[in-house]
């Protein structure tokens, strides 16, 4: 009897028990093969305190100083090259500002010398499968950009002259790129460079060679280890697994008699521990594919590995990086019109045409990573290197990715590396039985706030799990790009809660900096660069840390952009108040407030504001009224009026000032009518408290794309509104363009004027006032012509202007500009103007009926 999970098929077996008891490791070990590994450890440091925390963890296990023990007196074998142990770190800085009395650099000169990374570098000294493994890995480089070199850093200086303010905390910065700098040249040395440490996928976890398949763990905790699955009937004395002296698990198992792999594709596995918290089974914390068998509550991993024939094969190349970013952002499981968990085939054949059609180049996807809980959205990870079995197979994703490519549209994955899942059942917690393993041991691996694991990016071995995995997502399936969740969260230990950020340097550089996780940022950012100098990297940081969108080698973090979430938070404030209690000088100073010379991705709202608990814009704006006076042939109300003239230009507005890209979440296009409600069950907290659920309805957790495209609908408006927004960005470029100048923002009249590339926008926030010959400045003297038009029958406005008029300038100053032109500019409107010739074909309005299709 079998049952089939997402294409898979899996032998239906009865549930199994725990053994109490593993088998001692002087049973038959011919399926084991050991590979030995190599410790660094960070000596004292050199009497100088710097404004980090360090990575160490008071009340951690002490395993790792145990195999520190026996590293000094370890002796390469003398078959191979000796492996050098890692220098101890020097740090060095002459930054007088930073420095901590005599007691406190003893104390924290004490607590270094405890402090240890994991497995910094792979002996040559370990089995022969291990040497064919490295031997294969040196020679799998993709073929699609061939042989890879990641840069080597730079001097880390230009942030100064970007920044002068930044030569205050000098000694700060370049500590920080000091310590980066070490990382790599440690790298480099023990590693083979950051190109050969990314590949960890390649060693742990399950590898096929020619002549069977091999399972490496990093276990350190683990007193004894065995592979067990459908493959073994799971039992735990068939393949026990070695341990070499440094935490390192691995088991061998050769093909059977006939060729066959000893692990078939769709085997269920896990690794059972004897822990220092009892016998726990886990599933592989490398692998590629877990699923929740129907009716059981755990998840089991699974050996994914199909035959050549069965493989996706990507059939189109990346497109190339867009210079203007507009990003569709998109949730698989919810993106059905029905309410139930979609797929990757569904959301393949039938959302990414809508996204090209829409007028976005780009597509994030979010929760990819598995998670076992539905309702985290996607952010409680708990199998890293694993994409959701609930919208299908890897293969699937695969499809989906390749057919975004076909249409021209990049793919970003929304990836998450701020914290985990603190699930110790399905995911990394607790995975050795230790608390310390991958994260922080004690109240610093806890974040008290999201109720999960966070990692500690001084870990040499976290680090090798983390590069890799973003890594194999650029590889595997062939990603172009990433979003980075809860940035600010990693860059300091207070994670930015119960914290705001003003503006004052010394909240960026101080006690409060991780230094480790920011050090970690670089090195990812770098890695992805250097492998994928077309890939894009966006960070979500709400602190706005200086450089955070400053090229590593120049001294940077190395983002490509930043998430500008004060807009959406903005906008609900504002969203709270009166229309005559809005300031458009405030709009304007949220929009334009971001750090010169590194780009901002904005956004109106984005899923945070769609969740339940919060309000999208549209339904701040119209509340019930979207239920009843939608439809064209009905009269509106006031509200809905309204709510559709300001929903319009929010977007618009904040498009048009806010960023060098542009974000919009799955449905708020057209003003989705209700929140996202994931199915939810009741929950129970520790201190008695109960939060309510939803008795696990999907009834919300669903996209009504029909009423953007009911043409009988105010939405379909809406979306035909976003869709002229994005055409007009790909018209004219102005969001990257260097020319922005506000030049009227008059709190009387409620208007907006501002210059944006070639383009002149017009904004009229009064909600009763309606201006004739209103003068408005520009810099283009000529002829002008309407090429958007918020007041567009085409988009549920009133129609009040016409969009065929000419207009022309004059000389003289007005508003502190050359020339301008009188327009008449009714209330609630957004109209922007560009100046043309005769003969530009882009001079007028194009309607939306007569945009391209583009599928």
């Amino acid at each position: 009897m079998v049952y089939t999970i997402s294409g898979v098929r899996f032998p239906h077996l009865p549930s199994i028990k725990k053994n109490s008891s593993l088998p001692s490791f002087n049973e038959d070990l011919r399926r084991t093969n050991a590979v030995s590994f190599s410790l660094r450890k960070d000596s004292r440091s050199s009497g100088k305190v710097f404004a980090r925390k360090p990575s160490y963890d008071s009340d951690s296990s002490s395993l790792a100083t145990t195999a520190s023990e026996k590293l000094r007196g370890h002796q390469s074998d003398s078959s191979s090259s000796a492996t050098d142990q890692v220098q101890s770190r020097e740090t060095v800085s002459d930054d007088t500002q930073v420095l901590g009395d005599v007691d406190a650099q003893k104390t924290e000169e004490a607590q270094e010398t405890e402090k240890l990374d994991q497995t910094c570098a792979l002996s040559t000294s370990g089995s022969k499968s291990y040497k064919e493994d490295i031997a294969e890995m040196s020679e799998s480089l993709d073929q699609e950009v061939g042989q890879r070199k990641i840069p080597p850093p730079g001097d880390g200086k230009k942030i100064y002259d970007i920044d002068p303010m930044l030569n205050s905390h000098r000694s700060h910065l370049d500590y920080r790129y000091g310590q980066y700098r070490k990382l790599r040249e440690e790298i480099d040395k023990y590693e083979g460079g950051l190109e050969a440490f990314s590949r960890g996928y390649e060693i742990f976890g399950f590898t096929r060679s020619a002549t069977g398949i091999t399972y490496r763990e990093w276990a350190p905790g683990a007193k004894a280890a065995s592979l067990i699955g459908d493959f073994n009937n799971w039992n735990a004395k068939a393949d026990v697994m070695a341990r070499n002296d440094f935490g390192v698990w691995e088991i061998f198992l050769p093909n059977n008699a006939d060729g066959s792999p000893a692990i078939p594709h769709g085997s269920r596995v896990k690794i059972r521990m004897d822990t220092p918290s009892g016998i726990k089974d886990s599933i592989p914390a490398w692998i590629k594919y877990s699923v929740q068998p129907p009716g059981e509550i755990p998840y089991n991993g699974v050996y994914y590995d199909p035959a050549e024939e069965d493989k996706y094969v990507f059939k189109h190349p990346r497109p190339r990086k867009p210079t203007s970013l507009r990003i569709y952002e998109s949730h698989v499981g919810m993106s059905s019109t029905e309410p139930k968990i979609n797929t990757y085939a569904n959301f393949r054949d039938d959302v990414l045409p809508r996204i090209k059609k829409l007028g976005y180049n780009a597509v994030q996807i979010m929760a990819i990573q598995e998670h076992a809980y539905y309702a985290s959205f996607g952010y409680h990870v708990t199998n890293f290197f694993a994409p959701s079995s609930r919208f299908g197979t890897p293969d699937d994703l695969k499809s989906l990715i390749d057919k975004a490519h076909e249409l021209g549209l990049v793919v970003l994955m929304d990836i998450v590396h701020s914290h985990a899942s603190k699930n110790t059942l399905d995911g990394l917690d607790m995975f050795d039985g230790t608390d310390g393993q991958y994260f922080h041991s004690g109240s610093r691996g806890y974040h008290w706030m999201w109720d999960s694991r966070l990692f500690n990016y001084g870990s040499w071995e976290v680090l090798r799990y983390l590069l890799s995995n973003a890594r194999w997502w650029l590889e595997e399936y062939k990603f172009d790009g990433f979003r980075f969740d809860g940035v600010t969260s990693m860059m300091y230990t207070h994670h930015g809660l119960q914290v705001e950020f003003t503006g004052n340097y010394n909240e960026y550089f101080g006690y409060s900096t991780d230094v480790d996780a920011v050090v970690y940022l670089m090195l990812v950012n770098d890695l992805i660069h250097g492998l994928y100098p077309e890939a894009i990297v966006v960070g979500e940081d709400v602190s706005g840390m200086p450089a955070f969108c400053i090229p590593v080698e120049d001294g940077g973090v190395g983002f490509d952009y930043r998430l500008h979430m004060a807009v959406a938070d903005k906008w609900i404030e504002l969203l709270k108040k009166r229309d005559e209690d809005w300031q458009v000088g405030d709009i304007t100073f949220t929009l334009t407030n971001r750090r010169w010379g590194e780009k901002c991705v904005v956004y109106a709202e984005s899923h945070d504001q769609a969740l339940v608990g919060d309000k999208t814009i549209a339904f701040w704006l119209m509340d019930k009224d979207m239920y009843d006076f939608m439809a064209v042939d009905r009269q509106a109300t006031p509200r809905v009026d309204r709510g559709i003239a300001l929903h319009k230009m929010i977007r618009l507005i904040t498009m048009g000032l806010g960023g060098e890209g542009y974000l919009n979440f799955m449905g708020n296009e057209f003003g989705h009518p209700e929140w996202i409600d994931f199915p939810r069950t009741d929950q129970h907290l520790p201190d008695g408290r109960v939060i309510p659920g939803n008795n696990g309805s999907y009834d919300k957790c669903r996209r009504r794309f029909d009423l953007g495209d009911a043409e009988y609908l105010r939405y379909h408006g809406l979306q035909e509104f976003d869709r002229a927004m994005q055409n007009l960005e790909e018209t004219y470029g102005f969001m990257t363009s260097e020319h922005q100048y506000i030049s009227r923002k008059d709190e009387g009249d409620k208007v907006i004027v501002f210059e944006r590339g070639n383009l002149l926008f017009v904004f009229n926030f009064h909600w009763t006032n309606s201006y004739s010959d209103y003068r408005i400045g520009c810099s283009v003297p000529g002829k002008y012509k309407i090429v958007l038009d918020s007041d567009n029958t085409l988009f549920g406005g009133f129609n009040r202007l016409d969009d065929s008029a000419e207009f022309f300038t004059s000389d003289g100053r007005h508003d502190d500009r050359p020339c301008s032109f009188m327009v008449y500019a009714p209330c609630r409107t957004a109209v922007v103007y560009a100046a043309v010739d005769d003969d530009d074909e882009r001079s007028s309005l194009v309607p939306i009926s007569l945009l391209p299709e583009d599928v």
